[in-house]
């Protein structure tokens, strides 16, 4: 059955996604035309234009934090395998722009960031179109006196990457992106503080930082590192290393640390990011790159070290929370992308008595990928719309209810629960969607109920999109 997967269409549908995704005033070249224009007061509580901008999963909220790594990954995708993606590049630049465009609006008053646009409790009490939605639009905004450094400096991250994937394209936007990456950065660092405490009712419990901010400050530092090449922020990182959390905000060893890559915790990814520019050097023994052979052998499976993942019966990657495929994918990523520079520095990463060549890595990435696109106990695919048999009943507003070109009637905050309950497929197909993905026996319940397992996340795809590129070139 591996043989048969069509990673370019898996590519394709991957990055149409974010289309469904889109807050705002629509273009002309929407493509997935059962959404319409949403949210086009955001902001205006405090007189802002902060219209524009990604509902992170199946709910209508604007959350900053997920958002702005979600753009960063999604750049890193671009700027790691952009010359493998084809025409399918300028797809991946748009999707970018459109989360950076609001961006760009969320931090348009100097040191003050927009961390959250929507009421979140009462968003996710109502199930109604993101086109009809009449909860209150709160704007939760961080600043000197209630910061937020995670949200400020992911956001600075966000930036500064996709400053960097657009040069060459759009060399003017490219350094307006740069240098908004570095004034946010300077907030983020000057002014330390969690969002978790400043805007609790907005970032908690949805999208609380467990891991404390001291991991995005040095993701920051490490993309503004890549983009500016200024020594500032390689002694910020090699000055800061030391401050990382290695507990979370609970005292649990488990969601910080080197092995952790997601939307909360970001060290594994700074580790690899760094290990790029320090990996050629034989005499470097370099927290960076040794944090990220320690990281790669936490998942190899053929590694006798500590893992820092559990692998399904049919050979899925799990980690303990909601959501998994989130890890799958980010990890896959990852791996691909260190195989790539220990290719260039003709590198090994030594796990006890077993060596891993760069093409283990490689392996261990494809096996999570074929088995996310199908290749699994249940014949099924995990991304909508890709392949014969994908999830039907999905955690999303939208794909549930009528658009409102088939229903032009309002339907208020409860109008959409009869479709909700419904055991009836979606109306509107969120083609490219990925959806949190089965149990860890291989079962998949596919049922708008399971959150955990049928919500789709802008974070799952991101980096799906770079996995995509890379195989669909290399297979």
């Amino acid at each position: 059955m591996t043989a048969s997967i069509d990673y370019a269409d898996a590519l394709s549908k991957s990055i149409l996604f974010f289309e469904g995704q889109r807050s705002g005033k629509l273009p002309s070249t929407q493509r997935i035309t059962w959404r319409k224009d949403s949210g086009l007061q955001d902001g205006s509580d405090i007189r802002r234009d902060l219209v524009g901008g990604y509902y992170d999963a199946g709910d209508n909220v604007k959350f900053s934090f997920p958002m702005a790594f979600t753009v960063a990954t999604l750049a890193w995708s671009v700027i790691e395998f952009g010359q493998l993606m084809g025409s399918e590049q300028q797809n991946a630049l748009e999707a970018i722009r459109w989360g950076t465009d609001y961006l760009l609006k969320a931090t348009s008053v100097p040191n003050v960031v927009v961390g959250v646009v929507g009421d979140p409790n009462a968003d996710h009490n109502c199930w109604e179109r993101p086109e009809d939605m009449d909860t209150p639009r709160t704007t939760y905004v961080v600043n000197k006196t209630s910061p937020g450094s995670e949200v400020s400096a992911e956001i600075a991250a966000a930036l500064a990457a996709s400053s960097i994937a657009f040069r060459g394209s759009d060399d003017k936007y490219s350094k307006l992106l740069l240098d908004r990456a570095k004034q946010v950065f300077d907030f983020a660092d000057q002014y330390q503080g969690s969002y978790n405490s400043s805007i609790p009712q907005g970032a908690c419990p949805f999208y609380c930082d467990f891991s404390g901010y001291v991991d995005e400050l040095l993701w920051g530092a490490a993309w503004l590192l890549k983009a500016t090449n200024d020594a500032y922020y390689w002694n910020y990182l090699k000055r800061n290393l030391n401050h990382l959390e290695t507990e979370d905000i609970d005292g649990n060893p488990s969601g910080a640390g080197i092995n952790e890559f997601g939307w909360d915790s970001k060290t594994a990814g700074t580790n690899v990011l760094i290990s790029q520019r320090v990996m050629k050097d034989p005499n470097n023994a370099n927290p960076f790159v040794l944090n990220a052979d320690e990281f790669v052998c936490s998942i190899l499976p053929d590694s006798p070290t500590v893992k820092s993942v559990s692998y399904s019966p049919g050979g899925l990657i799990f980690k303990d929370g909601g959501s998994n495929l989130q890890h799958a994918t980010a990890l896959s990523f990852l791996l691909i992308v260190y195989a790539r520079y220990m290719i260039d520095a003709k590198k090994v990463v030594r796990c006890g008595d077993f060596v891993a060549q760069p093409d283990k890595l490689i392996e261990v990435a494809k096996g999570q990928t074929d088995y996310i696109l199908g290749n699994n106990p249940l014949a099924m695919s995990y991304m909508v719309g890709f392949g014969q048999k994908f999830p039907q009943r999905i955690h999303h507003r939208g794909s549930t209810i009528p658009s409102i070109v088939a229903h032009p009637k309002f339907l208020g905050c409860h109008g959409g629960d009869q479709y909700f309950k419904s055991q009836k497929p979606d109306i509107n197909q969120l083609t490219g969607a990925i959806v949190g993905g089965p149990a860890k026996d291989d079962s998949f319940e596919n049922s708008r109920y399971n959150v955990p397992q049928s919500e789709p996340t802008t974070y799952m795809n991101s980096v799906f999109v770079g996995v995509l590129a890379y195989f669909k070139a290399s297979v």
